[in-house]
């Protein structure tokens, strides 16, 4: 057995100095209720249409889209850009296979993003709910796609996913740190980044989080009863 097939299995090789981040129960059982709620209040042209209503009110008067500020707002949207998080990643993923010689970490974020476009874009088509910039009805409207923001579920999965590699294969402390930030504050700063320029309602931004945990989970959950066991298997180890 070579020590490269050993190291496939995922065996960290430094100190972890933050948490993989896998989602509690209780924080995907809160993320599916409180996802769950907000959906049904919407459809049902509850209060939180109202909330969403003013509060895009308000942001409209800033104006952020033809200030001097839209630049530097804009790119903090792009921490929950696709294209963005996966230049990053790649590069994680690159150099985890390079050092480590392995590819779980890819596999993990092909699972990741399968499931993200697969789930969020269900969930666009189904409502088809459209921006606040956008005239016309908020639901069932051929050109909606803003609810849930992919940005914000794009930022809570993937920004997940980098950390927990991060720190199951023990890379240096500021690589995990930063990660562990980016994985917090990434979902954070790109909903208010898309609240702020009026791109999305509030609660597509808090059902786009809800989205990302739920989905952060389900890829932990798969990780464990199927990746990873047979990525032990294949290096000819015990998958209990």
């Amino acid at each position: 057995m070579t020590s490269g097939v050993i190291r496939d299995a995922g065996t960290p090789e430094k100190t972890s100095v933050v948490s993989a981040g896998r989602p509690a129960w209780w924080a995907m059982a809160l993320a599916l209720v409180v996802g769950s709620l907000v959906t049904a209040d919407l459809l049902t042209r509850g209060w939180l249409e109202q909330m969403d209503l003013q509060v895009s009110e308000v942001i409209s008067d800033w104006d952020l889209q033809n200030s001097v500020a839209f630049p530097v707002v804009w790119v903090l949207t792009q921490l929950g850009g696709r294209v963005a998080i996966l230049a990053v990643l790649a590069v994680l993923v690159g150099y985890l296979a390079w050092r480590r010689h392995t590819r779980l970490p890819l596999v993990r974020v092909l699972l990741a993003l399968a499931l993200l476009t697969l789930v969020v874009y269900a969930i666009k088509h189904g409502t088809g709910r459209t921006a606040p910039g956008f005239p016309g009805s908020f639901f069932f409207h051929d050109d909606g796609a803003s609810f849930p923001s992919g940005h914000v579920a794009n930022a809570v999965l993937m920004w997940g996913v980098a950390r927990w590699q991060a720190v199951e294969y023990g890379l240096p402390v500021r690589v995990q740190r930063a990660f562990w930030f980016l994985s917090i504050a990434g979902p954070v700063i790109t909903g208010l980044a898309m609240i702020s320029l009026d791109y999305h309602w509030v609660t597509d931004a808090v059902v786009g989080a809800c989205v990302g945990v739920l989905l952060l989970g389900v890829v932990h959950a798969l990780d464990a009863a199927v990746l990873s066991r047979w990525v032990r298997a294949r290096a000819g180890r015990q998958t209990a």
